[in-house]
C-alpha cells in the first residue's frame, strides 16, 4: 500500500552535467535535511541524485519494517543510476547516510570522492546493543525520538517524533560490517564533525579517519550540534563540500 509522503520530504533529482553528486539523509530524517546542498550542487552544475530512503519521510509505522539492506540499496541504486550517465561520482552523506555513503564506497570501487559529515560508522558498545535486544523481546517497538539535534534556534529537520527499535537494531548491524571495511575506501575524503553531537559520538569520526586508506581531512564545527547541515555552520558545511566537490570531480 502507498504512503503517503510528508510535505517537503521528497527525494530531490537533476540532471546536469557529466559529474555527480549522491546525497544521502540520516536516520529516521528525510530528504529535506540534505536539500540545500543537493540544490547548491545542482546550480554548480552537477548531476544529483538526493533518494528519500526506504521508511523515511512518511510515518513511523512504515519505517518499522524496514532495514538496512533496504536504505542500502536505495543508497548503492541511486549511485549506479547516477554511474550511468556521468563521467564520476562523489558522495555526501550526514549520520546513517555517511554510514550509507562509506559502505557505497566499500563496494563501487570508482568513487571519486566522500563527504561526510557526523557519519556513524561504528556500532554501539555491547551493553547497549544487548539493552536493545531486551527492549525489543519485552515488546517495545519505539522509544523517543533521536532527530532534530540542531543548536540554532528553531532548527527543526521533519524526522520522525519516535524512533523505531527494529531498524535500529538492523542499522546496528549494517555498520558493523561498514566499520569493518573501511580501509576498502580508498578515495579522497572530506571530514565534517561537530564538536558537540548528542546523537553520534566523535569516535565514530576518530576511526573512519583512522581506518580508511585514502586521503582523508577533518574539519570541525564549533557552532553546530549533529543535524550541521541545518544548523548555524549550514553554510560553512555547503562551502566545505562545494569546494572539496570542485577538487575531486575536476
Amino acid at each position: 500500500m502507498a504512503v503517503d509522503i510528508m510535505p517537503g520530504c521528497e527525494p530531490f533529482s537533476h540532471h546536469g552535467g557529466a559529474s555527480g553528486v549522491l546525497v544521502l539523509h540520516g536516520f529516521t530524517g528525510n530528504p529535506a535535511s540534505m536539500r540545500s546542498l543537493g540544490e547548491l550542487a545542482a546550480s554548480a552544475g552537477y548531476s544529483v541524485e538526493l533518494p528519500r530512503l526506504a521508511g523515511h519521510g512518511t510515518t513511523v509505522e512504515d519505517m518499522i519494517a524496514t532495514t538496512w539492506a533496504d536504505w542500502s540499496n536505495d543508497a548503492e541504486e541511486a549511485y549506479d543510476v547516477l554511474s550511468a550517465r556521468c563521467d564520476r561520482v562523489a558522495l555526501v552523506g550526514l549520520s546513517m547516510g555517511g554510514g550509507l555513503g562509506a559502505h557505497v564506497a566499500e563496494v563501487r570501487t570508482s568513487v571519486a570522492g566522500c563527504v561526510f559529515i557526523n557519519p556513524l560508522v561504528k556500532p554501539p558498545p555491547a551493553e547497549m546493543l544487548d539493552g536493545l535486544r531486551q527492549l525489543l523481546e519485552a515488546g517495545v517497538e519505539s522509544v523517543e525520538s533521536i532527530g532534530s539535534d540542531i543548536k540554532k534556534e528553531g532548527g527543526f529537520e521533519g524526522s520522525y517524533n519516535a524512533t523505531p527499535l527494529a531498524p535500529v537494531q538492523s542499522l546496528f548491524a549494517g555498520i558493523q560490517a561498514v566499520h569493518e571495511n573501511l580501509h576498502l575506501i580508498s578515495a579522497p575524503s572530506l571530514l565534517i564533525s561537530s564538536r558537540e553531537d548528542h546523537v553520534v559520538t566523535s569516535d565514530n569520526g576518530d576511526d573512519l579517519a583512522a581506518m580508511v586508506s585514502g586521503p582523508i581531512e577533518r574539519i570541525w564545527l564549533e557552532n553546530s550540534y549533529h543535524v550541521a547541515t541545518m544548523d548555524n555552520d549550514q553554510e560553512l558545511v555547503e562551502s566545505l563540500t562545494l569546494d572539496f566537490l570542485a577538487r575531486v570531480l575536476s
